[in-house]
């Protein structure tokens, strides 16, 4: 774990049309995108499991490239990220989160297609749990990620949100 001589976290709640996602960053990157309008405690119980008797502090103008960015995503004018990300984890599930930013923008691909990407065609569970632990939603685009069957599965956001993302990169918002 980490302690409080490392750097705060910064976060700020961006707004965007019916669109209300807590946002945080250290000063590394952005790592951690909430759900579709959650209040702030699922930040505050994400932040306290990772990171440990780190400070979190609403700043909006650290957070405002993140911001930027999310909203032209949201927006339909962006299809890709450039701001620095900042996320932890086991170096599969590190795999499996490089993993789904390949996936292009408006495609899709099943957890067993993860685990043969990453070369471990046998972990597709792995590869759903490690997804389920995406921390920063959107920006990671676990979203793309369907059952083999071409079902919407589980998501973090819960799935109307994740119907959402994925109509909106369709074109169909």
């Amino acid at each position: 774990m980490e302690s409080t001589t490392q750097s705060p976290i910064y976060w700020a709640l961006l707004t965007h049309e019916d669109w209300t996602l807590h946002i945080a960053a250290t000063s590394r990157g952005i790592c951690y995108v909430g759900s579709q309008a959650q209040p702030f405690a699922e930040l505050a119980d994400w932040a306290s499991r990772r990171f440990k008797d780190r400070l979190l502090i609403r700043d909006e103008d650290k957070i405002q490239p993140f911001i930027v960015e999310l909203t032209e995503y949201l927006r339909g004018i962006r299809k890709s990220f450039t701001v620095p990300f900042d996320f932890h984890g086991t170096p599969f599930q590190l795999a499996v989160w490089n993993a789904l930013c390949s996936i292009p923008y408006g495609q899709t691909k099943s957890y067993s297609d993860i685990a043969t990407q990453i070369e471990r065609p046998a972990s597709v569970r792995a590869v759903g749990a490690a997804i389920g632990a995406n921390p920063v939603l959107i920006t990671v685009p676990c979203h793309r990620v369907i059952g083999k069957n071409g079902a919407l599965t589980g998501y973090r956001g819960g799935i109307p949100m994740k119907t959402k993302l994925l109509q909106l990169e369709s074109g169909n918002i």
